[in-house]
């Protein structure tokens, strides 16, 4: 089966690991051959994303090649999907969830706190610049993207002091030493951080359909569907810096998420759980129903569906 993915480090490994648990969970019967992409996305350096199209950047290229047949399948890292697929795709496994947490990176310190007054921290991302101007309005921020080694290079060269990378892609990396992890408590993540997605044509065959679903796991599903739902609400595409995820409480799934002003001065939170006998439909209800929960709470304060803020 053709596999499409982006050609970076990172989406190479989740590629790779998706086309062994396919041998494994088909008995062999199936095999992966990895096919890669650049996108859009991947041409942007120095840019937000939102001043050149959003989130569908990453994935605009292999969405065309399987509705063209010339892949069989796609892997994402979740947080970079738009929140609605095109038109006969669909999701066909969540493998397990790494580290959602977020990855402090810097030469000299430890930590946010640690940090001088007026120090620089590099983001591209205005849900990190709001969080980090909450904690800490004194620093500055500078643009800052790229993979990890660009990002590692340019805290060298001291364009900026401190930068932020996912934990997940740092572990899938074998990275995860070059971090330091900042707790989900201090720092909720981007919805579905961790997640990797599958998606397939709904005319997928059924023997690899039953091997896909043998790699879903419930809880990477679970919040997949829970936070994309919170994100498409609020509309999530780059444009309002958003935070969300799910906590496994026992005999729930416990759904926290945030909003917040571009400066950091002002914060909406809310928060619901659901069993986990819930159907997808109710999952995605809970996070509506709190995105609705915040945009009461805002009292007209966000923007609205399709404006920058």
């Amino acid at each position: 089966m053709r596999i499409g993915t982006r050609g970076s480090p990172l989406a190479l490994v989740q590629a790779r690991q998706v086309a062994a648990a396919l041998e494994i969970h088909s008995g062999g019967a199936l095999r992966g051959e990895i096919v890669t992409f650049t996108t859009s996305g991947d041409q942007l350096t120095t840019e937000r994303l939102i001043n050149s199209g959003g989130k569908g950047l990453f994935t605009r290229e292999l969405d065309a090649a399987l509705s063209r047949g010339e892949v069989d399948v796609t892997v994402h890292s979740l947080k970079d999907v738009p929140s609605v697929l095109p038109e006969g795709q669909r999701f066909v496994a969540f493998p397990e969830r790494e580290d959602a947490r977020e990855g402090f990176l810097s030469s000299k310190y430890t930590s946010l706190a640690e940090l001088p007054e007026g120090a620089k921290v590099g983001t591209a991302s205005l849900r990190r610049e709001a969080q980090t101007l909450a904690r800490r309005p004194d620093l500055e921020i500078v643009t800052f993207r790229g993979n990890v080694a660009t990002r590692m290079r340019k805290l060298e060269e001291g364009l900026a002091d401190a930068t932020y990378l996912a934990m997940a892609g740092l572990t899938r990396l074998g990275m995860s030493h070059v971090a330091h992890p900042i707790p989900l408590e201090e720092m909720l993540p981007a919805a579905a951080q961790g997640i990797v997605g599958v998606v397939a044509r709904d005319d997928l065959p059924e023997d690899a359909a039953e091997a896909f679903d043998k790699m879903n796991y419930k809880q990477s599903e679970a919040a997949a569907y829970m936070e994309r739902a919170f994100l498409a609400a609020l509309d999530g595409s780059c444009r309002t810096p958003i935070a969300a995820h799910t906590f496994d409480r026992g005999e729930e799934w416990f759904l926290s998420g945030e909003v917040l002003a571009l400066d950091g001065k002002e914060k909406w939170s809310a928060s619901g759980s659901c069993p986990k006998s819930a159907t997808h439909e109710q999952m995605a209800a809970l996070g509506a129903g709190l995105a609705a929960q915040i945009r009461e709470s805002a009292g007209g304060r966000l923007p609205a569906f399709g404006e920058t803020w």
